[in-house]
């Protein structure tokens, strides 16, 4: 297939169709494609060439068509819910229909409409038009730039790489238009970040790079609109630059909007409010700011006490105080550390702190995103690849001077993926775009250098065979370093449509434009997508890749980073994002701890969006949900590690356990252990009422809380991690629960399909589950960890409810059971090995003498009524820092970074 005749002839087809009303029916397609086949037949190739304005048109086969209707439909398919609002009690009082009632009907929306057209060339109507809703409601809460005086604190919560850049640039272009003068965005507190995005509001907002017409300004460009950027892709604000491009210009003498993209840093802040400061003596009065904190967990948070603020924080404030008109819009995927900000906190120097007061607003992801829960829940592992080998060339408590002396052979194997990979792109007709393979496997700069050299010495040895080879018939006969190539062809692209030869004729021909590339802070070869020219890279970073940074084409991963933050795993993941013609090839290779973790940090995340879709319903504010969010048990560890990092001992914390289930997901494996906790569930059993079997399960209901006080004191968890930091079980404070809430209990013992378990006139069978022996994991002690930490499965909670037509509404959904149910419900299970011991490393086949293979081993769970609206109170306990210091170590030394 000629690329160049499908990409021209695709292009045509996509123009056409961009111009059909949205929804768009699939014959239309169909149609269009049959249209183009007659039209080429009737007057040639060489006269359709001429209306493609392309030199030579080369015959479509029909699988080129195929593909090609595929794709379309693909792209016209794509759908995205509106998302949701939450207010503040204030901002239900004020005008939120000021923009899409009165002013937007009378501005000339020139702005918007022109990235409105833009964007119609790469993404479907109906995304466009959630866009468009959505940035209406943002706009709605701001303040029309008109009014006298105001100050607007608000949050947009995305997905990782899933269009948040694109959602403020929208949001950006009609501030504009509705007369704010002044916009900056601060982008992430790293060059090529900022760089990034100045590249796309150029393409948005700006319509120019300079001096070309680029973007939304391509045919629709002129200096009587263009916006004044002070900053360029090249260089950050400063106070010279500044003063030069605006030529003496200020916001009372131009009739343009002003744009600063900065880097979040102390040093770029002070010099923007300096040179304000320079322009204007007193507050600004006639003119309305717009700051768009991007990233906005990163650096703006306070973490000291509010007489010390953070730099960067203090001076984000300051430069909002300049300002007697201002909207402060905060965005972000991981919204924890934006509301752990003190909503009360405020200085008369600085002003109010930054929390999101007067609303959040929580974006949908389109149908087509290539997100967590598809990688990590709903593909059965399809894109996966757990690794184990590593640790002996890489492992995870590396220091600075830590020497690789070769690579993993995963690794090896991800590079060849990853070489196959533009092989398949280009043949699928995708030659002409961008293709990246990341590995992010260590936190040090040193390191990377490391790493990328003996990458850079793999590849070379690589292309030396497969240029010499590739092209011949039988390549395999004449190079080892092929025949791996072929066996991960054979391995890992089963399902693909080309056949080896293809593929491997192909590669010999791209071979040559694959680079490595470092990014860190000593970067000497800096990494860059050009417009004119296709970028295939393997690139080797780790914090400076971690937010924000788009990877383009990005289709292979190789992660270790080590930290159960939610907020850090979630931003260091790339690979999310959009992945259209290649989510096939796509894969990541982790240790499957980081892949339990990563499904463990999306369940929680979902449960935050339920939440706030619950508290959005009902009215509450942005202060009830951040409250909400504080006192999630899965907050603990970070709560508990910041104050550590503020050099706090004690400190207070308050936990909401209503609407939650929390489980024995990590086990003790020392013999007499699990006997003992055997012994616990006998010990309980024998004490509650004879009872008949339930379909093999049994339920008391209606218990005395004192027989679960008794059982819990006596089930042996891990008494250095009582508060569930790291086992996700905070069995102290589901001890304070059982002791201050005067509630009884229900109990459930369940069945599963094992081998019989039998106590006095009890009988069940055992939970069959999977189990993992950590020798070295998170816990200072040895430990069975259930695969996928979930102990409990299906619709556990269910058991208790009686009534019939409410059980079939629920279903297996376990938030509404939880919703439904009368008591708090203790959950017994007696599990059993499903298969032969799993480990997650070789040297831990030979267990100890005193671990046994897992026949017979007792779990919990707890689940509690209610849900984040309920209004009981929450359980409180003391918490202090040093007790809990080796279990913080290991993650601060994962906060350890030169990168």
């Amino acid at each position: 297939m000629d690329t160049n005749s499908y990409q021209a002839v695709k292009a045509f087809i996509f123009n056409k169709l961009s111009k059909v009303e949205a929804p768009l029916p699939y014959k239309k397609i169909d149609e269009e494609i049959e249209n183009i086949k007659k039209v080429i037949a009737t007057i040639g190739l060489e006269t359709f060439a001429q209306i493609l304005s392309i030199d030579q048109l080369c015959e479509l086969e029909d699988q080129d068509w195929l593909r090609l209707s595929k794709e379309l439909e693909e792209h016209f398919d794509v759908k995205m819910q509106n998302g949701i609002l939450i207010q503040g009690n204030e901002q239900r009082d004020r005008d939120t229909t000021w923009w899409t009632s009165i002013e937007k009907q009378k501005a000339k929306n020139y702005y918007w409409n022109r990235y409105h057209d833009y964007l119609s060339k790469s993404l479907s109507p109906d995304v466009i038009k959630t866009i468009d809703v959505d940035t209406d409601i943002v706009m709605n809460n701001l303040e029309n730039p008109y009014a006298q005086s105001f100050s607007r604190y608000g949050m947009v919560v995305g997905h990782v790489q899933s269009g948040k850049t694109g959602n403020y640039s929208a949001l950006v272009c009609k501030a504009a238009d509705a007369g704010y003068k002044f916009i900056v965005v601060i982008a992430g507190g790293i060059n090529n970040l900022r760089n990034q995005t100045q590249e796309r509001l150029n393409e948005s907002f700006i319509g120019q790079t300079n001096g070309a017409q680029v973007g939304a300004g391509k045919g629709n460009s002129s200096k009587d609109t263009m916006p004044l950027s002070l900053t360029t892709v090249e260089r950050d604000f400063n106070k010279q630059d500044a003063d030069r491009l605006s030529q003496g210009l200020n916001f009372d003498n131009i009739s343009v909007p002003i744009l600063l993209v900065i880097k979040k840093h102390t040093r770029t802040l002070e010099n923007v409010i300096d040179w304000l400061q320079k322009q204007y003596k007193n507050q600004v009065v006639h003119h309305a700011m717009l700051v768009i904190d991007d990233e906005s967990d990163y650096a703006s948070i306070n973490t000291k006490e509010e007489e010390d603020p953070t730099a960067i924080n203090k001076k984000l404030r300051k430069l909002l105080s300049l300002f007697q008109k201002s909207a402060y819009v905060a965005y972000t995927a991981t919204p924890y550390a934006n509301i752990f900000i003190d909503h009360k906190a405020e200085s008369n120097d600085l002003g109010r702190d930054l929390f999101p007061k007067d609303f959040i607003y929580a974006l949908d992801a389109p149908s087509n995103y290539f997100g967590a829960r598809k990688i990590f829940i709903d593909t059965n592992n399809a894109h996966l690849v757990p690794i184990s080998d590593y640790g002996e060339n890489i492992p995870s408590d590396h220091r600075k001077d830590h020497v690789i002396k070769q690579l993993p052979n995963t690794l090896l194997e991800a590079i060849r993926h990853f070489l196959l990979n533009i092989s398949i792109r280009s043949l699928r007709g995708q030659r002409d775009k961008h293709n990246s393979m990341l590995i992010h496997a260590t936190r040090f700069t040193d390191v990377h250098k490391l790493l990328g050299k003996q990458v850079e010495d793999y590849l070379t040895l690589l292309r030396e065979e497969i240029v010499s080879y590739g092209k011949l018939p039988d390549a395999v006969v004449h190079g080892k370093l092929i025949k791996d190539i072929q066996d991960t062809f054979n391995k890992n692209h089963v399902g693909v449509e080309f056949k080896w030869e293809k593929v491997i004729s192909i590669l010999s021909d791209l071979i040559e434009t694959v680079v490595v590339r470092e990014v860190h802070q000593k970067t000497s070869v800096p990494l860059e997508y050009r417009k004119d020219f296709v970028t295939n890279a393997i690139v080797v970073g780790g914090t400076s890749l971690s937010r924000g940074y788009t990877l383009e084409g990005l289709s292979v991963s190789y992660f270790l980073r080590n930290t159960v933050f939610y907020d850090t795993l979630m931003q260091m993941g790339r690979w999310f994002g959009y992945r259209q013609g290649y989510e096939d090839l796509c894969r990541i290779y982790m240790p499957d701890e980081r892949i339990t973790d990563f499904a463990d940090i999306i369940r929680a995340t979902e449960d935050l969006f339920q939440d706030f879709k619950l508290m959005a319903e009902n009215k509450r504010t942005p202060n009830d949900f951040g409250l909400a969010v504080q006192q999630n048990p899965s907050s603990a560890l970070q709560i508990t590690a910041r104050n550590k990092q503020k050099n706090v001992k004690d400190f207070v914390f308050s936990m909401q356990l209503d609407g939650q289930a929390k489980e024995t997901s990590y086990l003790r494996s020392e013999s007499k252990d699990i006997e003992h906790n055997i012994n616990a569930i006998k010990r309980l059993l024998d004490v509650l009422p004879v009872q008949n079997a339930n379909e093999g399960s049994y339920v008391w209901r209606a218990v005395n809380k004192d027989k679960i006080n008794i059982f819990l004191k006596d089930f042996r968890t891990f008494d250095n991690d009582r508060i569930g930091l790291l086992t996700r079980m905070p069995i102290s404070f589901i001890e304070k629960y059982v002791e201050e809430r005067d509630t009884d209990w229900d109990i459930a013992l369940y069945n599963g399909s094992g081998n019989e378990f039998i106590h006095k006139g009890i009988k069940i069978n055992k939970e069959l589950r999977q189990f993992q022996f950590k020798e070295k994991g998170r816990l200072a002690s040895k430990y069975y960890e259930v695969l996928n930490r979930q102990v409990s499965s299906g619709n556990a909670e269910s058991i208790t409810i009686e009534d019939p037509v409410l059980k079939k509404r629920i279903g297996n959904n376990r938030r509404a059971a939880r919703q439904a149910l009368a008591r708090p419900l203790l959950m017994l299970h007696i599990l059993e090995q499903r298969f032969p011991l799993e480990t997650n490393n070789e040297s831990e086949l030979s267990a100890p003498t005193s671990i046994i293979p897992v026949k017979e081993i007792a779990a919990f769970g707890v689940s509690f009524p209610g849900s984040v609206l309920s209004v009981n109170t929450t359980v409180t306990l003391k918490i202090n820092t040093v007790y809990y210091q080796n279990l913080l170590d290991e993650q601060e030394l994962e906060a350890e970074y030169d990168d």
